[in-house]
């Protein structure tokens, strides 16, 4: 402990004395400070391109503001979401396309939090690296903005860290951290769910985020490089196909829910149907869902077949077709679909709520083996 009267001395004994030392900078240990102000000032016109009623969405303070009031939010809660992209980055990282993860990192936060019936307000991005490359980060936050937009939330700030020897060259690593809000007397809970309630399911765009570290041992096993034509898509490089990016459901389920069209929604990601439907229901009824109900798009069947991958594993790591789940009142079904339609989502009519019984699963998963059997089978 020093006291008041403490001494520090720092000097060189003679006898270790070596003459000046070389000057050292942060730059020359692999933080380039200056490029990282010019990357805040590159993305400054895309977090602009994200402002929205309650937030300028100017970046570079030491705190975003989000005013509530200015939203028109009476009496609300807040809903809080983080995620990141997972090992999708791979791919990224091996095309050197890096405009679609950025959406994908919004996706998973702001799908989550409107299972809630939460407008997604605003979005904080966190980005890692070894090194910054300028335009490799303009090109991820470009996509986060993007996404951004898509879901009507303000992109308010954000981190960039550059880490030396942390990263491998060429590499980095993102989360995502979403708020929104949602008038206290229209949250959804899902605790009115009961017997004889529809499953809607809404369709994905893909793999969306999930089940990455499978897909790469795929597409290693069948011996293909990203830049090879996609089996499931030909004239698309493989790449670019499993790169497309989660499909971003936030402002048909925020209109739902605003209407009183649903009683809870589910997004469907790592665990699949059989994992994520159940956090959307109490524990006494289960879903009853009939896999013939909608197609089981080519990646999938691609990645069954050539993979190997038997269809309780699909259905445990995969969306499979599905991104998003609302679970309606039957009288109420059409009208939700209807609104989910408007805002350009396919739907269908995937199954209905039964009671559960003891010792029984929470979901039935009916026909999957044949239905996506046959999708894979070549045509």
């Amino acid at each position: 402990m020093f006291g008041s009267n403490a001494r520090i001395l720092y000097r060189t004994s003679p006898a270790r004395a070596r003459g000046p030392i070389p000057a050292t900078t942060y730059k020359d240990a692999g933080v380039d400070v200056a490029a990282g102000a010019a990357l805040v000032d590159a993305i400054a016109p895309l977090a602009r391109s994200t402002a929205r009623a309650g937030a300028d969405a100017e970046v570079g303070g030491y705190g975003g503001l989000f005013d509530l009031a200015a939203a028109g939010y009476k009496d609300p809660l807040l809903v809080s979401g983080s995620d990141g992209v997972g090992t999708k980055l791979k791919i990224a990282f091996a095309t050197g396309r890096h405009d679609t993860v950025g959406i994908d990192l919004v996706a998973m936060c702001v799908n989550d939090i409107a299972t809630r019936g939460a407008e997604p307000l605003f979005f904080l991005d966190y980005f890692a690296t070894g090194k910054l490359e300028a335009e490799v980060a303009r090109d991820v936050i470009a996509g986060v903005a993007a996404g951004c937009r898509q879901a009507g939330c303000a992109l308010i700030g954000g981190e960039t860290a550059e880490m030396p020897g942390i990263y491998a060259p060429g590499e980095y690593d993102l989360a995502g951290f979403a708020v929104g809000a949602v008038e206290r007397d229209r949250l959804l809970t899902g605790e009115s769910v009961a017997p004889g309630d529809v499953v809607l399911g809404l369709a994905s765009s893909g793999l969306h985020s999930n089940g990455f570290s499978l897909v790469r041992r795929v597409v290693e096993r069948a011996g293909l490089g990203y830049d090879d034509d996609a089996p499931f898509a030909p004239g698309t490089a493989l790449g670019e196909a499993l790169l497309e990016p989660t499909r971003i459901y936030a402002r048909g389920c925020v209109a739902a829910a605003a209407r009183g069209a649903v009683k809870a929604l589910a997004h469907i990601t790592g665990g699949g149907l059989v994992e994520n439907l159940p956090r959307a229901f109490p524990a006494g009824v289960a879903a009853e869902v009939d896999a013939t109900a909608w197609p089981l798009p080519a990646v999938f069947g691609w990645v069954a077949d050539a993979g190997g991958v038997e269809a309780d594993e699909m259905a445990r790591t995969f969306n499979c077709g599905i991104g998003m789940v609302a679970i309606t009142a039957p009288e109420a079904a059409d009208a939700a679909a209807r609104i989910f339609t408007d805002h350009g989502e396919t739907v269908c009519r995937i199954g209905v709520i039964s009671r559960r019984g003891k010792g029984a699963p929470a979901v039935v998963l009916n026909g999957a083996e044949a239905a996506w059997r046959s999708s894979s089978s070549p045509s």
